[in-house]
This record gives structure tokens, C-alpha cells and sequence, in this order.
């Protein structure tokens, strides 16, 4: 069969897209003081609001599937269209001119496990979990932090005991995000005692079995973006043991790699919290233009957003090139941790007590979110301390500290 060029490629799917969605209003350019002056780190959506939008996503990603659409760079012998990742980065894009349901409730299914599943899953497990989340009939989430361990999944004490043809398994995992809305978890056990890095095995654990429990996680900015999760005496087979048992360890730095590198997308300006058409607006809305400080401040975090856009665009090449993310991701996510702890800081400095004390006025205490959000990035995806680490021993090649 002739692969259709770039262009019959996208007028086809513009015309598939027009014929089932409403076109999206044209962005309008950012004006201070028009529209919704909400700013957020983590999406928070109302619990009910986003149970009732669940049903509409998973149709949204079955019709992608059912059409060629699903997997556009996947390999066909698993359900994908085998197109370049330039096709699938066009579909992308072209949607985005849709009102379309999206995919954003599926950012852990599609970004770090299904490419996990590809791979070290068997031949099997490929065939059969790849084409459930990339057709939205599972949801899946990410099973790694624990409450005693942070970031050293070394240190992790959930276990996994053989039990005649399965396995059992009791812990406790934490800070999970789409728990609750989760078919499948792909989990890292300890399964047998030390040496460390050696004695994880990772599993793909059903959300609805007996004796898993969810439970949503308050955070200081009032919403409950991530969850706690209980697993006492959970059965799962061994068909869904992700590679060798012992090599969890393996399994989760795939994991991270995608995971950072799905976080590092948003380490630059753009649309959002980070636009600079947005914080212009700030510092004039403050009448702080023509303070000096202010005015120096502004031209660092601008920047370093613009060196983070830099970065992140270099690697997006190498993801273009079929190169998998490496250890150097983690450029990206400390870029994105330091850049929301300076965006933090700046607004702080221009807006002073109107930060802390609602008086109604647009953009300003709506940043209350971002200051107290702003910290949790220092510690989703790896701590910038275990990330430096990451850099310094498996990109730079420098000893371990004795």
C-alpha cells in the first residue's frame, strides 16, 4: 500500500475531522482583563464535571481508532497505521482547530504507559493492552511514589509475593494521578530482597480488582489533582508481569524518561501561565513597568523561558529522528520546575498583597494557585535533587559520590 504524502494525508483527515466536529473558535490574541483570569500548575476539574466527560473521550479515541487515527505511528502488527511521527504530530495539530474531547485525561495512558508496554511487553501483551489505550476502552495510571520512599523508587515497599500461578500484592502507592479514573496501573513491586535496582518487578494491576482503594489527595491550592492508593492482598496474574521479574528497575526509567519528557513540553512560553503576552499584562495592570527590578526580573525569567523552548525543541527533533527519550530529559523537567519557581517569585514581586487578598481585581489573585502549585513541580516526575543526579552520573559520566 503507498503511503499518501503529508499533504493528502492531512486533507484527508481535515475533511474525516470537519465532517464529525465544529470547528474551534480562532484564537484571539491575549487582552488583560477579558475572558476567564484563571491560572493553574495542575488542572483541577470538578469531580462530577469530569466523570461526565469521560464517556465523550473514550468515544472521542474509538472513532480515532476505528479510522486509522488512534495510533498513527504505531506499527501495524499492533493496530498502528505505521506512518512517520511527523504525520502523527500534523494530526495533532489539525485537531487542535476542532472542537474535539482530546486527550488530556489520557496523558499517562498514551505518553508513558502504552510506550512502556511497546517496549517490554511480550508480543502478546502488546496485541493486546496497545490497542486498548490507544481506543480509550482502558485508562490506565502510573504506580511508582510511595509515602516512605519519595523518589527513590529503589526504596519502594510495596511487594509482590508469588502465590501459586499469580502473584500477591499489598502497599501502598501515593501523588497518582487519574487513579480514580483508571482501568489499569502499571506498578513497581519489590519482589525480592536486595541487592537494590535488582529486586523490582513491574506489573499491569487491574484498578477494579478486590482490595485496591482509592482515595482523592487535597493539596494546599484546594483541588485533589492526584491520589493515594491501597492494594491489600491484590491478585494479578503473571500475564500481566511487564519483562523479567527483577527488572522493574528497567521498566520504570522508561516510564520517567516519557514521563519528564511529557512534563518538559511545558518548560517554555506559550499559551497559559507562561505566555508573555500574559505577564506583560501583569506588570502593567501593577504600574510596575518602569521599576527597574521588575523590568530586570522580566528579562531573566523571559530568558530562561526561551532557553527552556530552546532545549525542548532540540529533543522533540531526536523524538522526530525515532531516538527515545534518554537520561537527558531530565533537562527538560528541571527547566520546567525552575522556570514555574521563578514565575512563582516574579509574581510575587509584582502584585505584593493583591496576591494574598482577593479584591476582585482581574489577574491578580488568580496567581494564588500558581504560588502554591508552583512548588509540587520540584517533586512530580523525580525530585530536582535525583534528576541532577540522573545528569550528572548518566549523561556526564561523573562518579557517585563515595
Amino acid at each position: 500500500m503507498t503511503t499518501p504524502t503529508l499533504e493528502e494525508f492531512l486533507g484527508q483527515a481535515d475533511t474525516w475531522l470537519a465532517e464529525r466536529y465544529p470547528r474551534a473558535a480562532r484564537d484571539r490574541r491575549f487582552v488583560w482583563g477579558e475572558g476567564d483570569d484563571e491560572v493553574r500548575v495542575f488542572q483541577e476539574p470538578d469531580p462530577e464535571q469530569e466523570a461526565d466527560a469521560l464517556p465523550a473521550i473514550r468515544r472521542w479515541r474509538q472513532e480515532l481508532w476505528d479510522h486509522g487515527y488512534g495510533w498513527i505511528s504505531g506499527p501495524p502488527e499492533f493496530g498502528g497505521a505505521g506512518l512517520p511521527v511527523s504525520y502523527a504530530r500534523a494530526f495533532e495539530r489539525l485537531t487542535r482547530q476542532y472542537r474535539v474531547p482530546g486527550d488530556a485525561a489520557l496523558t499517562v495512558s498514551l505518553g508513558m504507559v502504552a510506550p512502556t508496554i511497546g517496549r517490554h511487553g511480550t508480543e502478546q501483551q502488546k496485541k493486546h493492552w496497545l490497542p486498548l489505550l490507544f481506543s480509550g476502552q482502558q485508562i490506565a495510571c502510573q504506580l511508582f511514589s510511595e509515602p516512605g520512599a519519595g523518589s527513590d523508587l529503589a526504596a519502594v515497599r510495596t511487594q509482590a509475593v508469588r502465590h501459586g500461578e499469580g502473584w500477591r500484592v499489598s502497599g501502598q502507592k501515593v501523588w497518582t494521578s487519574g487513579a480514580h479514573l483508571a482501568d489499569v496501573g502499571e506498578i513497581i513491586c519489590r519482589t525480592a530482597s536486595e541487592p537494590r535496582h535488582r529486586n523490582l518487578t513491574a506489573f499491569l494491576i487491574d484498578m477494579r480488582a478486590p482490595g485496591v482503594t482509592v482515595r482523592p489527595l487535597r493539596q494546599m491550592t484546594g483541588g485533589a489533582s492526584f491520589n493515594e492508593v491501597f492494594l491489600d492482598d491484590v491478585a494479578v496474574s503473571d500475564d500481566r508481569r511487564l519483562d523479567e521479574a527483577g527488572n522493574g528497575w528497567k521498566v520504570a526509567l522508561t516510564t520517567l524518561s516519557h514521563e519528564r519528557n511529557a512534563m518538559g513540553h511545558s518548560a517554555f512560553g506559550g499559551a497559559g501561565i507562561l505566555s508573555t503576552e500574559r505577564l506583560i499584562g501583569l506588570v502593567h495592570a501593577a504600574g510596575k513597568q518602569a521599576d527597574p527590578v521588575i523590568r530586570q526580573e522580566f528579562g531573566e525569567l523571559l530568558s530562561h523561558l526561551r532557553t527552556a523552548r530552546y532545549t525542548q525543541q532540540v529533543m522533540a527533533a531526536q523524538a522526530r529522528a525515532g531516538e527515545p527519550p534518554g537520561p537527558e530529559i531530565a533537562l527538560n523537567k528541571l527547566a520546567l520546575s525552575a522556570n514555574m519557581k521563578r514565575l512563582a517569585e516574579f509574581v510575587a514581586a509584582v502584585l505584593g498583597p493583591a496576591l494574598v487578598a482577593d479584591t476582585g481585581a482581574w489577574g491578580t489573585y488568580a496567581w494564588t494557585s500558581v504560588v502554591l502549585g508552583a512548588p509540587g513541580y520540584r517533586l512530580g516526575g523525580g525530585t530536582d535533587e535525583v534528576l541532577k543526579n540522573a545528569i550528572a552520573q548518566r549523561v556526564l559520566g561523573l562518579p557517585r559520590p563515595a
